[in-house]
């Protein structure tokens, strides 16, 4: 298989959609147990826990050719669980069942069931707690909350896990944000990859008709080059050279 420019999928190895996987099968059984199946009710929980896991898994597919996509995909998959902890929140409150406070006991036992894993584990390495887990194995460790007979417990353990999954997707967003700034998205990094091979073959300005074959190095940090169009300043409309790092290098080239 030819190698692709940008890796791409990945997603079940990933704690947000490990997550998540937890969360729709825990909704599913929740809304089957203790929601008259006749209530909207159960398919709008139903169908927002889907939607946060499969929106994770479409957002990884579609990285390898659009950030914007991806990015999109995983916000909409953060939106679909703060909808789905309304839905839980709102189950508490109708009932006057007690919803945990974030620090009490019992949500600091859930919170801390990778950490307690992680502390069994022969393997003290940095790898993530339950990442190389099986699904059976990772449910097998909240089954004492999420398959409780009082739904409250369930409920509140639910709450739990979907804080932890917002808390991943918003970090997860944040760094693709940061990737994007720093890097570009999809078409320029193929526009860098066409003009690298094109520096490659050492095709020289003379052989060709285009200047933007004979590509120079960038004379701050050494890299790619790529030919930019002035906006502002000086020069607006004029070409020049531009590094292919930029912001994070501002090295420029007159043609």
């Amino acid at each position: 298989m030819a190698k692709k420019l940008r890796p791409s999928g990945g997603y079940r190895k990933t704690a947000s959609f490990q997550t998540a996987t937890i969360i729709y099968d825990a909704t599913y059984w929740f809304c089957e147990k203790f929601i008259d199946q006749r209530s909207r009710t159960v398919d709008q929980m139903v169908q927002a826990a889907r939607s946060g896991r499969q929106n994770i898994a479409e957002g990884s597919r579609a990285s390898a050719t659009s950030s914007h996509t991806e990015l999109r995909l995983l916000n909409v998959a953060r939106a679909s669980f703060e909808e789905l902890l309304l839905y839980f929140e709102d189950f508490l409150r109708h009932r006057r069942l007690d919803q945990w406070a974030p620090d009490s006991k019992e949500a600091t036992t859930v919170r801390r069931v990778p950490q307690k894993v992680k502390k069994n584990q022969t393997d003290q390495s940095d790898r993530p707690d339950m990442i190389d887990l099986s699904d059976q194995e990772r449910w097998k460790l909240y089954a004492p909350w999420l398959e409780h007979k009082n739904p409250a417990v369930r409920a509140n353990a639910l709450i739990c896990l979907i804080n932890q999954a917002n808390y991943l997707l918003d970090q997860q967003i944040a760094a693709l944000e940061k990737q994007f700034v720093q890097g570009g998205g999809y078409s320029e990094q193929l526009a860098a990859a066409r003009l690298a091979e094109r520096n490659r073959r050492n095709i020289s300005r003379s052989e060709s008709d285009d200047p933007t074959d004979a590509i120079p190095p960038c004379p701050q940090c050494g890299g790619l080059m790529v030919l930019r169009t002035a906006k502002t300043g000086k020069n607006p409309g004029k070409q020049f050279w531009g590094c292919a790092n930029y912001p994070a290098c501002k090295g420029v080239l007159q043609l």
